[in-house]
């Protein structure tokens, strides 16, 4: 569930809104500067004067789109004009980039005549590679379309009509092979009559639906022949000599019924009157036309799609306009035209039939997809969609005389391979697997209010089972001001707590040859972060997190004399994730060890690689230092590697070597050409830092000056799941590290 104040929170903090436009270039020296603008410059655009198609060899615009909207059709908020919908522009560009590295422009057109934007949109056909239409209503959409379509020379899609049909045609030829119904044969009820209705028809008719089988409802019902109220061009090439006048006469019999339309437009008595094994997509978002409760209570043979992830089948138009550009940039095709939607539409549904690997599961919570009834389309984020869905359009552009390059179609599949980068998938797969056994992570700090919203999001998307430390009716007082809904969350205050004598008992029972007192240790208690800690010990939670407010020795201390570390390590240990460009680094030890020993080192090597492993990237381990194979003697380096030789000793399935330098263990080349003999032929992951001080300051200096985001401190080495928070950490951090907890929890079982 998302809530009010998180979007708005999401949107306005940090840098406001969600683009940015970043130079690809560097920009640091006279030169460079001179190289970029002038006189540098003029080469490459003297050299577009002698050809046009060297703008795509010199420029961005091989790789960037508009994405061009008058606010008139925004979905779910309807006509709220350009400015309004700006937010849903931006949040469009960053799909594009997310799926497809593909840049984006967002371009608000403030005018609701259509005129107006199709000449706007012609002016900057120089700028951009591809035209994303969005959000228009209908039927000036299709005028716009067809407009640019047939004036401009790159590809021009308008979304809300093509992606809905292509998603849902994938769909919809796996369905029908599910129940071995004849495609030309079934008859087919749309309801909705807007852009995705009519594209949906239109669409169909390629892959074989028949017209005569085609049905079409609006607002007003059947749209037949002679038919005047609420009709336009488009809506008059569905209509259908007949005598049925409603929906519900209208399903009575239909094989196929495509809803685009409106909540609560479809009963269960419909759906109950459809034939045998019927299809449903009730697409209508956020709510579809009947729930898939409903028409499954009615139904049992049914296959049914939604707009919904919380469901099977979710019919969601990323699956289809990253990839679908993707391919169309980089042939530099002239258009979309209707053998690369058939493509697009014939690649998701081969997808969705080949074994499904277990990447794709884990990042769903360990659920397991098999092509039949409740798996017909791939899910969105499935990284194979990329390498299939643009290759067969590239493909299609190709054949079909609109690509102005031809490409080998196996080496453009190794480039899109390329793209896939790990980094993308790290959180999304350590939260899915969160999901997947939620676990009890306490919260010491649970008064504070990043604590509580926080809270409401591991609630609201499964992740966890938060328990707030706290005065209850303070955390409630909070928690209505902030609009929250605790109800599920169980709320503690350590002072009034029904198990306060017995965990004073048991404190003092750890902690009396340490000279704690039975009296010391109740008082003890009251110390929100000691007691969290002993519900951990005592396994009445799974995990702690904590630190929001307090120093990171003020957090850990407690967890160190109450849950301990593991008994088969001397050390525990902290290392960041360090998401770079395409790259995910592993930094260890940064928060802990300030001089660890070789021992200690080849632990810490140890356990991040197991850490790396449970997120599903296989590790490459490079044991830093400043000399290289021992380019120099001394204690420091010689410490190194004799690590690497334990860990080498101890674990031969780990990918090791050192003693090297940061430079040698992530550029390749070095390897290559100085060091062949290294075990690490590519770039390391794991980096292991010889002591505190250069751990420390690599993983913040890459922060805040390399641009790289940083997941952690994540704790390794303890008996039972505890992790710190950084003083002030966002809410998206506070879940992060939560469903990082929930994740070591699971594996100490």
């Amino acid at each position: 569930m998302i809530r009010k104040q998180d979007a708005l929170d999401y949107h306005s903090q940090g840098r406001r809104g969600k683009i940015e436009v970043v130079a690809t270039k560097p920009c640091a020296t006279q030169r460079d500067l001179s190289l970029a603008y002038t006189p540098g410059v003029a080469d490459p655009c003297n050299e577009i004067v002698k050809d046009k198609e060297n703008a795509y060899l010199y420029t961005a615009k091989g790789n960037l789109v508009a994405v061009v909207s008058n606010g008139t059709a925004v979905l779910g908020l309807g006509n709220i004009g350009a400015l309004a919908g700006k937010p849903v522009m931006e949040g469009k560009g960053v799909l594009f980039k997310r799926f497809a590295d593909i840049d984006v422009f967002d371009i608000e057109v403030n005018s609701e005549n259509p005129d107006d934007v199709i000449k706007v949109v012609k002016l900057l056909e120089p700028t951009f590679g591809g035209i994303n239409l969005e959000d228009i209503k209908a039927p000036d959409c299709f005028y716009i379309e067809e407009t640019l379509k047939k004036e401009m020379g790159i590809p021009v899609f308008h979304d809300d009509q093509h992606g809905t049909a292509i998603i849902s045609g994938a769909a919809l030829l796996n369905a029908l092979e599910i129940v071995g119904k004849d495609i030309s044969k079934v008859k087919v009820v749309y309801n909705g009559a807007g852009a995705a209705g009519i594209a949906c028809a239109g669409l169909y008719l390629n892959l074989g639906v028949r017209r005569e089988n085609i049905m079409m409802c609006d607002t007003k019902g059947v749209i037949y022949k002679g038919r005047k109220e609420g009709m336009n061009p488009y809506k008059e090439k569905f209509a259908v000599d007949t005598k049925l006048r409603t929906l519900a006469e209208a399903m009575k019999g239909a094989d196929v019924f495509v809803g685009v339309s409106v909540k609560d437009a479809v009963s269960k008595e419909m759906v109950k009157s459809m034939n045998d094994k019927p299809i449903v997509f009730a697409m209508a978002n956020p709510d579809p036309e009947i729930t898939y409760n409903d028409a499954k209570s009615v139904r049992d043979d049914l296959i049914m799609a939604t707009g919904r992830s919380d469901f099977p089948n979710q019919v969601n138009n990323v699956l289809g306009f990253p990839f679908i550009f993707r391919g169309a940039l980089d042939v530099r095709a002239t258009a979309i035209n209707m053998e690369m939607k058939i493509a697009a539409c014939h690649a998701l549904a081969d997808l969705a039939k080949e074994d499904v690997p277990e990447s794709v599961s884990r990042a769903y919570g360990n659920e397991t997809f098999h092509f039949g009834t409740n798996y017909i389309i791939p899910k969105p984020f499935d990284p194979r969609v990329l390498l299939w869905e643009a290759t067969a359009v590239a493909k299609a552009a190709i054949d079909s005389g609109v690509a102005k390059t031809k490409i080998d179609i196996e080496e453009y599949r190794e480039r899109l391979e390329a793209r896939l980068g790990k980094s993308r998938e790290v959180m999304r797969t350590i939260i899915n697997k969160a999901k997947g056994k939620p676990k009890r992570i306490v919260f010491p700090e649970g008064e504070h209010e990043k604590i509580l919203r926080a809270s409401q999001i591991l609630i609201d998307e499964k992740i966890a089972h938060p328990i707030l430390l706290g005065r209850e009716e303070e955390i409630k007082k909070k928690a209505e001001h902030l609009n929250l809904d605790l109800g599920k969350i169980e709320i503690i205050n350590p002072v009034r707590s029904a198990k306060f004598d017995s965990y004073a008992a048991e404190l003092h029972n750890l902690r009396k040859r340490n000279g704690i007192t039975l009296v010391e240790a109740r008082g003890m208690l009251h110390n929100p972060n000691i007691y969290g800690s002993v519900m951990v010990h005592m396994n009445d939670a799974d995990g702690l997190v904590s630190g929001l407010t307090l120093h990171y020795p003020d957090t850990i201390r407690p967890a160190l004399q109450i849950i301990k570390k593991r008994d088969d390590l001397n050390k525990v240990s902290g290392l960041y994730m360090m998401i770079i460009k395409e790259k995910v680094f592993f930094f260890a030890d940064a928060t802990v060890n300030i001089s660890p020993s070789a021992e200690d080192l080849a632990e810490i090597a140890i356990c991040s690689a197991d850490l790396a492993r449970r997120v599903n990237i296989e590790p490459r381990v490079a044991m830093l230092s400043f000399s290289n194979f021992g380019s120099t003697k001394h204690p420091f380096s010689e410490k190194v590697k004799q690590a690497t030789e334990i860990v080498k000793k101890k674990r031969p399935d780990i990918a090791i070597d050192g003693e090297m330098q940061a430079d040698t263990a992530v550029v390749p080349e070095i390897v290559k050409s100085t060091y062949p003999f290294c075990e690490i032929k590519e770039w390391a992951n794991v980096l292991i830092f010889p002591d505190l001080q250069s751990g420390n300051i690599a993983y913040k200096l890459m922060q805040r000056l390399g641009g790289a985001e940083a997941i952690g401190p994540i704790l390794m080495g303890m008996k039972k799941s505890v992790h710190v928070l950084q003083r002030e950490a966002e809410i998206n951090d506070i879940v992060n590290m939560a469903s990082i907890a929930v994740v070591d929890a699971q594996g100490n079982e």
